[in-house]
């Protein structure tokens, strides 16, 4: 009883052990979803030395990455984390970036990044990532406006505008190294708006429009002119088929009547053959008979009938010639407004340009002209200005020198040219009296007396404010003409004095 019991609890402790072996290796056993790795960490990786500066490091080895399988983690000696496989969807938009053009633009577009499905991306990511996966999204959109803004300012507006697939193509191979380092991996970029905020896109596409509408217009033009051409020829259709109609119609009208006219001749050929008798008369009423029907058929049916038929011809066809006229000159109409709007477009935009340049023209040459004549004006100045200084100093010049060389007869000279004037001036308020009475025990010599005092008071003035004696020089000059003539008489005059003195040659001996 007691060995019974034994193996009892034997067997259930064994039992006991093996469900706690089981659970604890299941909870220690980790297997990794498609859509995920995991990272076993907790051994040490293998050292490696850097051949350049002889550095020692341990590498990633020690990391164990598992996708899409199980594995068993050590307890107390391992960890087992889990890094997200899953592709995220980042909205990317920047504003402002500038072409090689410099327009600016803004881009909209997507991507679709994952981390890499390679062991060495795997543990970059984990290593920058792994506890904060929800910065994935920031880092790629920083990342790729970074690449986007490079790669928009090597391309004009028309390369990224036209070949979308291309310039997302060098964004990729932009970015495509940073996220590598970080151990992401981009799947696929999609541009989709590109805008601006002036009118440079929409006035890029004004010239390809104006192309399309004048080709669809001149499609509807030809449209037209076809239509119009072809209901012309079924108008002249119906035109010919209604002149056979008539013809018939005549011709089957004329064939009754023949008939009608035969028979009745038949009729009266056979009375006249029962009537032997009036045969002949018969014959010639029958000929006149058949003479006057032939004539009335002729002028009755035949002639209306053409008269009719021909009628109709030049109805048909001046219905037919009026309507391709007409359409021929509403498609030369066309042509011409079309050319004439050509013209007038290009004759506006010959004639605006030749009015800029025309107007620049003038404008530039008004200012050479202004700026030539405020140069010759200056020029003008300065010539004269110098021709008048010149002027002048030659004359001071030429003044010194005379009155270098002739001293007190210079002076003497120039006080002589004064003295009239100078009379002239003193006996100017004398000048102006009408009738003068003068009281005085003189009479008149009064007057001439104090004319002659204002004079030398005048000439003694001039004396102490310049030192120039005129009396002396006029005493000076009043002696030498004396020695001339007493040296043409012989004698020798003082010159103060002017006492005459008979030279030693004319004396009585």
């Amino acid at each position: 009883m007691d060995t019974a019991v034994t193996a009892l609890v034997v067997v259930g402790a064994l039992v006991v052990l093996a469900l706690v072996a089981l659970v604890a290796v299941k909870t220690r056993y980790k297997i990794a979803s498609p859509s995920e790795a995991l990272i076993i960490v907790g051994k040490k990786g293998k050292p490696v030395t850097n051949p350049q500066t002889g550095e020692v490091s341990t590498d990633l080895s020690g990391q164990k990455v598992v996708m899409g399988a199980g594995v068993f983690v050590k307890p107390l000696v391992q960890q087992a984390h889990r890094l997200s496989l899953s592709s995220v969807r980042i909205p990317i938009s920047i504003r402002g970036a500038v072409s090689r053009q410099g327009i600016r633009l803004n881009v909209d577009g997507v991507a679709i990044v994952k981390v890499g499905g390679t062991e060495d991306l795997v543990r970059a990511a984990s290593q920058r990532f792994l506890q904060q996966q929800k910065e994935i999204e920031p880092f790629t959109q920083e990342v790729l406006a970074g690449s986007l803004r490079g790669v928009i300012g090597t391309l004009t507006v028309e390369e990224i505008i036209r070949d979308r697939v291309a310039f997302a193509r060098q964004v990729e191979e932009e970015a495509v190294t940073s996220l590598n380092n970080q151990g992401l991996v981009l799947d696929t970029l999609q541009i989709q708006d590109v805008s601006d905020d002036g009118n440079y896109l929409k006035d890029l596409g004004r010239p390809e429009a104006a192309n399309a509408r004048r080709a669809a217009e001149i499609a509807e033009a030809n449209n037209a002119q076809e239509a119009q051409q072809a209901k012309a020829l079924s108008d002249a259709k119906i035109a010919e088929a209604q002149r056979d109609l008539a013809l018939q119609q005549a011709q089957f009208r004329a064939d009754q009547d023949k008939a009608a006219a035969e028979a009745d001749a038949a009729g009266r050929l056979a009375e006249a053959a029962a009537q032997q008798q009036v045969l002949q008369e018969q014959e010639r009423v029958a000929q006149r008979q058949a003479e006057l029907t032939e004539r009335k058929l002729d002028t009755e049916v035949r002639k209306p009938a053409d008269a009719r038929r021909y009628e109709a011809e030049q109805q048909a066809l001046a219905q037919k010639t009026a309507r391709v006229l007409s359409a021929e000159a509403e498609q030369q109409a066309a042509v011409a407004a079309a050319q004439a709007e050509a013209e007038r477009v290009r004759l506006s935009a010959e004639a605006e340009a030749a009015r800029v340049r025309l107007a620049a023209q003038a404008e530039l040459q008004r200012r050479t002209a202004d700026a030539d004549a405020v140069r010759l004006e200056g020029q003008a100045q300065a010539e004269s200005i110098s021709a008048t200084g010149a002027a002048k100093a030659e004359a001071l010049r030429k003044e010194a020198q005379a009155l270098k060389e002739f001293g007190e007869a210079a002076l003497t000279q120039r006080a002589l040219d004064v003295l009239p004037e100078l009379a002239q001036a003193l006996a100017s308020p004398i000048a102006g009296i009408k009738d003068l009475t003068v009281i005085s025990n003189d009479g008149a010599g009064a007057l001439s007396r104090s004319v002659g005092s204002n004079v030398q008071e005048t000439l003694e003035v001039l004396r102490r404010t310049t030192g120039l004696d005129v009396t002396r020089l006029l005493h000076g000059l009043g002696a030498e003409q004396a020695g001339e003539r007493a040296a043409r008489a012989g004698e020798q005059v003082r010159p103060l004095d002017g006492s005459r003195v008979r030279s030693a040659e004319s004396a009585p001996r």
